[in-house]
């Protein structure tokens, strides 16, 4: 599945995470969205290969991760030492069929705003492999 944010979103970042839309471009292949566009539900268990990418128009000092079903998925958190406006996870982890994946941004209390105008503000990449 792949589903991006290209408008150039406003995020409300709360310091405990606050999930990123991606409602466009999508191509879910069995995947369900939620209405939001920010839950992405596991259709057949397996072992997957992610993805994710998040862009933001002014260097942060946050870290971004991946969720499933309310944890974080190891391998997926990415916390910079130096403030950052490009972050880029890949990683291979075991998913359950109807497990919940979202992308967060999390660690800070900041109105963060995602490219647009065409560019990747955000994107999630979910490969099944076997």
């Amino acid at each position: 599945m792949y589903a991006s944010n290209t408008s150039g979103s406003t995020v409300l970042v709360v310091l405990g995470g606050t999930a990123v839309s991606l409602p466009n471009n999508q191509s879910l292949d069995g995947f369900t969205a939620s209405g939001g566009n920010t839950i992405f539900t596991v259709p057949v268990s397996g072992r997957y290969f992610i993805t994710y990418q998040v862009n933001t128009n002014a260097a942060l000092l946050a870290g971004t991760r991946l969720i499933n079903s309310g944890s974080s998925i190891a391998g997926s958190i990415l916390t910079p030492a130096l403030s950052a406006s490009t972050y880029n996870v890949s990683l291979i982890t075991t998913l359950a069929a109807g497990n919940q994946i979202s992308l967060q941004i999390f660690g800070i209390v900041a109105t963060v705003v995602l490219l647009g105008g065409g560019s990747v503000g955000a994107a999630l990449t979910i490969i099944r492999l076997e």
